[in-house]
């Protein structure tokens, strides 16, 4: 089982000349990728050892000394005003073994330690991601906009011993500092001091660029993610080594499309999932991570950024497209611009033609979760069926199956489910830590239950309908919110909608539609504009499920990743105790 680690020291030797005048040549380094795809394929085992920063990154530095990979950083920032940071594989390696001395020489961290990762999307978070792999501790990403209550309730549940975070955030962890009785070290990542805490950017000038990466077991803890807690409290999804280390490769080539030459820009949130499938689908495969610090989401700066740099693949939530095709497209030309991806939630198929006629290039629709990589997706080179979330996506076998596990046939909806027996992926997290009940309630028969509702084709493409608590029963009939969504969206009135259930005293409950006009849209008649927007639903889907209620607001209620909150909608409707109606007693 240690063949790759083996072979990869073998290379490394080579690079540095260990076997003589005569050394032999470098391997392909499309021959080691492929091997990493073999393996996130499930065609090849999973070594014993793996470690992402010495096995991925250190080699990657190797291989650029020896010219085998072209003149583009593997890691660029930019901030809008002018300042950048470009590393190459070589510098980011220097960079990440001075944070790696800084975590376990200031702050004490031993593998397996944790340490929260509070940072907006500065370097500093890409540095100390890959110093705590370097260390073997344990990362917490969380976004920067966590409360007080938030952070107690992270800091607690994962004992963290260490957090890094800005100025921004700092008094707030001092807050409950006091509650926190596991948090040993406080790194602050700033250009100022403050009582308590360690200033970061001075100790890594200072630190030492010699550090010896741990050896890390591949099924030894690599992250640990609080979910979005859209359906109850956050809970603590833990991915190993190798899940997240290899388990990216293969959707990064087949999904991403990413090759060597490949610069690539998530505009995620580094406290979400997809920054992290970022850092381990791009960096595989060579490819250079592209960020805009985006203090906020801004449609024209975005696109501008698109049009300034050499940007070929481009990953947005759908919530951001639809912001984009707001735009006047066509005053914008994204020259080197070759690939567009999604996921996060559903794709409305208005969005996806808007965005193609403007600037013809396909949306690559993905669905994942926090619990998982890659589980449904339209690859390149893939028929797109428009509204689907794809096929789904090796090594995981995908069903759709009944609430006892048994697989459902196409055309009927059901639980969107992955095989986790009798041979559990490789890629899947490890667990919800410290909640065995919920863990053992996410499988059923050889199945783990995502929670979403969804139904599969005759072809093998999957149709999401919503989450299981989304689902809409009126009058025994089943209404997927995300299908109406959809017919909303075609409809020009129609910036962003959301729907969800309301009570109804007749039908038990109703579909009821959330709305945020565009604004052309915005001075029309209430009235008669709900009668529009009813009549338009019935043309475009089962006339059954047309929204009998609409309301107008400004804005919805988002996740900090830009998922629909549908969840406070629906609790808007019932009451706090009855924000799921299935669930009310």
């Amino acid at each position: 089982m240690l063949w790759l680690r083996g072979w990869v020291l073998q290379v490394l030797r080579n690079a540095r000349g260990f076997c003589g005048p005569q050394q032999p040549l470098l391997p392909d380094p499309q021959k080691i990728v492929a091997t990493w795809e073999a393996i996130s394929l499930g065609r090849q085992p999973v070594p014993e050892y793996f470690n992402f920063a010495h096995d991925v990154l250190d080699m990657w530095s190797q291989l650029e000394k020896a010219g085998h990979r072209p003149q583009i950083p593997a890691f660029w920032w930019v901030n809008g005003k002018g300042t950048e940071v470009k590393w190459n594989f070589e510098e980011l390696g220097e960079q990440s073994r001075k944070a790696a001395n800084v975590l376990q020489g200031m702050c004490g961290l031993q593998p397996g330690d944790r340490m929260m990762l509070v940072l907006p999307r500065l370097p500093e978070w890409w540095l100390v991601s890959v110093a705590c792999i370097r260390t073997g501790a344990v990362m917490i990403p969380g976004v920067s906009q966590l409360t007080e209550k938030d952070l107690k309730y992270r800091l607690q549940a994962s004992r963290a011993k260490s957090i890094i975070t800005t100025d921004s955030l700092a008094p707030r962890v001092d807050a409950i500092n006091a509650d926190c009785p596991f948090l040993q070290s406080k790194l602050l990542v700033s250009d100022s001091s403050r009582p308590g805490w360690m200033n970061f950017r001075k100790l890594l000038r200072e630190a030492s660029t010699e550090h010896n990466c741990v050896r890390t077991k591949s099924q030894d803890p690599l992250a640990i993610y609080f979910t979005s807690g859209t359906t109850g409290a956050p809970k603590m999804v833990e991915h190993s080594q190798a899940s997240y280390g290899l388990g990216f490769v293969a959707s990064g080539r087949r999904w991403v499309d990413l090759t060597k030459s490949d610069i690539f820009w998530n505009t995620s949130d580094t406290g979400w999932v997809k920054a992290a499938w970022t850092l381990f689908s791009a960096w595989p495969n060579g490819s250079c991570i592209f960020v805009h610090e985006l203090p906020r989401v801004d449609a024209k700066i975005i696109l501008n950024t698109l049009s300034r740099y050499p940007i070929t693949t481009l990953c947005c939530v759908p919530t951001i497209f639809r912001l984009l095709v707001q735009e006047d497209l066509t005053r914008y030309q994204f020259q080197s611009l070759r690939h567009c991806l999604t996921g996060g939630e559903a794709l409305n198929p208005d969005v996806r033609e808007k965005w193609k006629s403007h600037v013809g290039l396909e949306l690559h629709e993905g669905y994942g979760q926090s619990e998982t990589v890659l589980i449904c997706a339209n690859p390149k080179g893939m028929k797109i069926k428009s509204g689907s979330m794809g096929k789904a996506s090796p090594p995981y076998d995908v069903q759709i199956v009944d609430d006892e596990g048994n697989i459902l046939p196409p055309g009927q909806e059901g639980n969107l489910a992955v095989r986790v027996r009798p041979t559990r992926p490789f890629c899947f997290f490890s667990c919800y830590l410290n909640n065995p009940e919920k863990t053992e309630a996410s499988e059923r028969g050889d199945f783990y239950i995502t929670g979403d509702r969804a139904h599969k084709d005759k072809d093998g493409y999957f149709w999401f309908s919503g989450r299981n608590d989304d689902v809409i029963n009126s009058s025994s009939y089943r209404i997927g919110p995300v299908e109406v969504e959809n017919a909303l969206a075609e409809h020009p009135a129609v910036l962003e909608a959301a729907v969800v259930s309301s009570p109804d005293p007749i039908r038990g409950e109703v579909v009821k539609a959330f709305i945020v006009l565009s604004p052309s849209y915005s001075s029309q008649d209430p009235e008669k504009l709900t009668q529009e927007l009813q009549e338009h639903v019935k043309r475009v889907t089962a006339p059954y499920k047309y929204p009998r209620k609409v309301a107008f607001v400004s804005e919805l209620p988002k996740t900090v990743s830009g998922k629909i909150q549908r969840n406070k909608l629906r609790i808007q409707e019932w009451g706090e105790m009855r924000g799921n109606p299935r669930k009310a007693p």
